[in-house]
């Protein structure tokens, strides 16, 4: 019964990879130097998995910035404004499709958004109607004899087809992305003879069988993967769907001409009995049984039981087990979490950890004695079950007492925004921001050592306060017109509310990738929520002191802070998130209270926590809608509520975004040139929209010709009166020589429009 991973977290355990790729981003290191940082990552990955006792050893899965788009220059899909001769990117050229570049022959980078459901963001691969593939880049093989050298047992990693292109985009007009299949298939095939004779397995991912297919789709897996099957003859070839479950995909999935099909049962376990009825007599099955989206050990006997269930009727010989899906999603190592509780940390399992579990089922199924590693587990879910700690009596009954005009606010928009406009006085075409600025070195440095015991609070506060006064100072001089107060004391957007939140706990190297070099640190929720005194009203109220202009309260919204948490699994999601938003809304009714009159509550995670399945998107969206307005309806109708989202498909939730009914919205827009508005237009959305003119992920800095030209395009979609004009989102990873210059640009932009209308 042979174990496999199908990806593992690529930044190292002191997040190695990210240090170095920046590094090289601003010129202090070489390509070598990167090469070479990536290549100890790539062999210490692989020797961590196969000490775990992970038989097949993924390689693919690492990459400099996103898989998908190493896809797309393997096989030369490489955007015309690049200037890419050949078809073959250079290293450079990878990275200015992935940030874009500034300066005189600057280039926009390529549209990001959201891998499923994840908080993983990929490079969305822009396809041409005349578009041609080749094999363009051979760095996977290279890596594969890394790892033959080193004497592993090789598992190709790499997006399937059918994948690649239903997540790419039409880059010019639109047209059947699948008529481009017939001359992506020989590139494949191609890539497969050069790469075959080195590998034991090959693991195409295919996870758009967790969705919705139409059956013209569903047709074209066994012709493609036929043809995959007949073109190599000594290697072994799988199908992975995770993310979900198969669904309507089930029957396709399970005749599958290939050697194995992986499903992930952690979220679509009901797919196990159905499968073993209707699975081709030559097709393995990789059992994804742990979960690799969270961080809770997993239950050993249950998982040992589901592989037995499933070895009764395969075979050992055509059972493999895994986790439901790539490691990338949870943190590296639990052995680094030294100062976490040890009640606590028992009840967990990050990457390393659950290797070792997937090992453990194996044997367990296989007969091999695992007895001692068993009352281990069974100990430790006894604990988390019992434990007073997780659970709270008063969050409880408030949850119960809320009645149905807890949900709405005092007046509908058109009343309020009359109120707004007299009390606020905002110009046509308000400027403002998402809400941080530059998080720079002195920054960080000074959060460590208060943190650390380095500082005290009054000299954690006098810095802070410095910083406060000089982003003030400098959006006053910018000509912003509604300000922020940058947010230096915040280390993540959902982190620093969860560490204020009882019922959460945080790890010290928790580290997750979100895209590129961007790592995050999500809080983990193990208990019910609360909040037990006020965690922002100081701050924006200082901030509040030091000009005549408005400041907006900055929050992050109950949607969001779930979404971005390590989530406990055993209550609903909507029941943790309906105590979020208590928590936010006591927040919210403080600094409404204290004199703020513009608070903002960000959602840019309302639509990566969308179930895949439309089944059951619906309820999901009802709950989601009811927590923001939970959050944000204590205030008075004078009181202005914006959210922020970003890097989604508004299109299919735009009757959700305005069930919101906040008074502003501001969207990403800029990367896809406001293609993004045309949903707005479609449903004729009611209320105040933002969309972002300056890409922040970025960092090229756009021109006020540049921003003023999008302002145009989107006053074709919104009414002046309703329009406002800000970045994309938060500029906490940009360095201030980009973040003023592109902030006055976008002032000036914001003036050329107003004159002309």
């Amino acid at each position: 019964m042979l174990t496999h991973t199908l990806g593992y977290p690529r930044m190292g355990s002191n997040r190695e990879l990210k240090k170095k790729l920046e590094a090289y981003w601003r010129g202090e290191a070489g390509a070598d130097d990167l090469a070479l940082t990536a290549k100890k990552l790539r062999l210490r990955h692989w020797n961590d998995q196969a000490e775990a006792g992970v038989d097949l050893i993924p390689v693919g899965d690492f990459s400099y910035y996103d898989h998908m788009l190493d896809n797309a220059v393997r096989f030369g899909v490489i955007p015309e404004r690049y200037n890419v001769t050949d078809q073959k990117a250079s290293l450079d050229d990878y990275f200015k499709m992935a940030r874009g570049q500034s300066g005189e022959n600057g280039v926009p980078a390529m549209e990001m958004t959201k891998w499923f459901d994840t908080n993983y963001h990929y490079i969305v691969p822009e396809l041409r109607e005349d578009q041609t593939f080749c094999v363009a880049d051979e760095s996977l093989l290279e890596q594969i004899n890394e790892a033959v050298t080193v004497g592993h047992k090789v598992k190709a990693v790499l997006p399937g087809p059918l994948t690649f292109l239903l997540l790419g985009k039409c880059a010019d007009q639109e047209f059947d992305r699948l008529t481009l299949l017939e001359k992506l298939i020989p590139a494949y095939v191609e890539f497969l003879g050069k790469i075959s004779d080195r590998c034991a397995w090959i693991q195409f991912d295919e996870p758009i069988l967790a969705l919705d297919l139409d059956e013209e789709v569903r047709k074209l897996f066994g012709p493609v993967y036929r043809t995959f099957k007949e073109s190599v003859t000594d290697v072994k070839i799988m199908v992975a769907s995770y993310f979900g479950g198969l669904g309507s995909n089930l029957e396709v999935a399970a005749k599958l001409p290939v050697d194995a099909l992986h499903v992930d049962l952690v979220r679509g376990g009901q797919d196990l009995e159905p499968l073993l009825e209707k699975i081709s007599d030559n097709l393995s099955l990789s059992l994804g049984v742990v979960d690799g989206r969270n961080i809770w050990r997993a239950d050993l006997d249950k998982a040992i039981a589901r592989v037995k269930s499933a070895q009764a009727t395969l075979g050992s010989d055509r059972i493999l087990v895994a986790p439901s899906c790539s490691l990338l999603h949870v943190p590296f190592d639990l052995d680094l979490e030294t100062k976490l509780d040890d009640e606590i940390k028992s009840w967990m399992a990050f990457a390393r950890q659950k290797c070792g579990e997937i090992k453990c089922i194996a044997d367990g199924a296989g007969g091999k004695d695992v007895e001692a590693v068993l009352a281990q587990n069974r100990k430790a879910l006894e604990s988390r079950k019992n434990s007073s700690r997780t659970n709270n009596l008063t969050v409880a009954k408030r949850l119960a007492s809320l009645k149905p005009e807890d949900y709405q606010r005092k007046s509908p928009y058109l009343k309020r925004a009359e109120i707004q406009r007299a009390e606020l006085g905002f110009p046509i075409l308000p400027t403002t921001t998402i809400g941080s600025f530059p998080q720079t070195a002195e920054v960080r440095a000074t959060r460590s050592s208060f943190k650390n015991g380095r500082i005290g609070q009054a000299e954690y506060e006098k810095f802070m306060h410095n910083y406060i006064a000089d982003c003030i100072a400098r959006q006053e001089a910018i000509g912003l017109d509604v300000l922020v107060h940058g947010e230096p004391e915040r280390n993540d957007m959902v982190e620093y509310f969860g560490e204020n939140f009882d019922g959460y706990c945080f790890t010290s190297n928790g580290w997750v990738q979100s895209y590129g070099s961007r790592c995050v640190k999500p809080p983990v929720v193990y208990g019910d929520v609360s909040r037990p005194a006020p965690i922002t009203v100081d701050w924006i109220n200082y901030a509040r002191s030091l000009s005549s202009k408005e400041v907006k309260g900055m929050l992050t919204g109950p949607v969001t802070i779930l979404c971005w948490s390590f989530v406990r699994d055993d209550q609903p999601r909507s029941v943790t998130c309906r105590q979020i938003a208590l928590a936010v809304r006591d927040e919210v009714a403080d600094l409404e209270k204290s004199g703020v009159k513009v608070i903002q509550i960000d959602e840019p995670a309302l639509r990566e926590g969308l179930p895949l399945r439309r089944s059951e998107q619906q309820e999901y969206l009802k709950w989601a809608e009811e927590c923001f307005r939970l959050s944000a309806s204590c205030v008075e109708d004078a009181t202005q509520i914006h959210t922020h989202m970003c890097y989604c498909e508004f299109d299919e939730i735009i009757n959700s975004i305005a069930a919101l009914d906040a008074d502003v919205i501001s969207i990403e827009a800029s990367r896809s040139r406001m293609e993004l508005l045309g949903s707005f237009k479609q449903f004729s959305y009611p209320n105040e929209v933002g969309p972002g003119v300056y890409d922040i992920h970025s960092p090229a800095i756009p021109d006020a010709d540049e921003m003023a030209a999008l302002l145009e395009k989107a006053l074709e979609v919104i009414p002046a009166e309703r329009l406002w004009v800000n970045p994309d989102c938060g500029l906490k990873t940009r360095k201030w020589d980009e973040v003023e210059p592109s902030l006055r640009n976008m002032v000036q932009a914001a003036a050329k429009v107003r004159q002309k209308i």
